[in-house]
């Protein structure tokens, strides 16, 4: 059963957190917790049913931009990857995955998935709710780039820092989720520029880079992918061997969408 926690405060923040967990004492102790700190939570003990309640939150018209998914791995039925895997068909909405804190892997395969981050079991709920606050921040600052225009071109691609879409030189819509629109605006914003791994986890994951992290390369493999990058051979987003990631090519910003 979905459970509606309301809030009424005296400053309510309309942002939305759905918590799926199917561990009832977990679920409970991050609502409550959650809720006394501003937030709008919906709860949801499995994937089905949570993603049967998000799709009818999205239809009443919510605000999508404002919201969070926190969402368990190992829950019976559809575990966390296949829920993430079919959120990602229809919404961008950040996700956060709670993970079992020594499987390196489930991390990884999250990611990929397009989890935009993961918090490892056992955690302090005081340490989600600086995650939460740090995506919704990273989204406000993407959201408005200092850059004229409404339109990113390059390489035949366009991207509207509006809707956040992406466009394929075929004219296709190109599917991204929060982290590689994110990861994306960074490339975009600092073209031209050897971005470390340091910096790049700095900014999108508000975090140090462990020497050996794999993440960055995960996100960062990810988005060459929705361009359609050769693996063995980028040529947009190149590998600066001992230093980092640079976009190649040029970007220009354009008020109205290319013909």
């Amino acid at each position: 059963m979905l459970q509606y926690i309301g809030i009424w405060l005296l400053m309510v923040d309309s942002s939305t957190v759905f918590v799926v967990d199917d561990d009832d004492s977990i679920r409970d102790l991050l609502a409550s917790y959650l809720k006394k700190n501003g937030y709008n939570v919906i709860a949801a003990n499995s994937g089905e049913s949570f993603l049967q309640e998000f799709q009818e939150w999205r239809s009443a018209g919510e605000d999508e931009s404002r919201v969070i998914v926190v969402l368990d791995i190992m829950m019976p039925g559809m575990d966390g990857f296949d829920v993430c895997r079919e959120l990602r068909t229809f919404s961008k909405a950040p996700v956060i995955m709670l993970t079992a804190v020594s499987d390196e892997m489930d991390r990884i395969i999250g990611l990929e998935m397009g989890a935009d981050d993961y918090l490892g079991k056992p955690f302090n709920p005081r340490e989600l709710l600086a995650r939460i606050k740090a995506i919704f921040r990273r989204s406000e600052q993407v959201a408005e780039p200092k850059t004229t225009g409404r339109y990113a071109v390059f390489n035949g691609f366009c991207l509207d820092k509006v809707t956040r879409e992406l466009t394929s030189p075929e004219g296709e819509p190109v599917p991204l989720t929060g982290a590689d629109y994110n990861l994306l605006m960074l490339f975009i914003r600092n073209q031209g520029k050897v971005l470390s791994r340091e910096s790049i986890a700095e900014v999108t994951r508000k975090r140090n880079s462990a020497p050996m992290d794999r993440f960055i390369d995960v996100n960062v493999s990810r988005l060459r992918q929705c361009l359609g990058e050769n693996a063995r051979a980028p040529e947009l987003i190149k590998t600066v061997r001992g230093q980092g990631y640079i976009l190649t090519t040029e970007v220009e910003w354009v008020d109205k969408v290319p013909a």
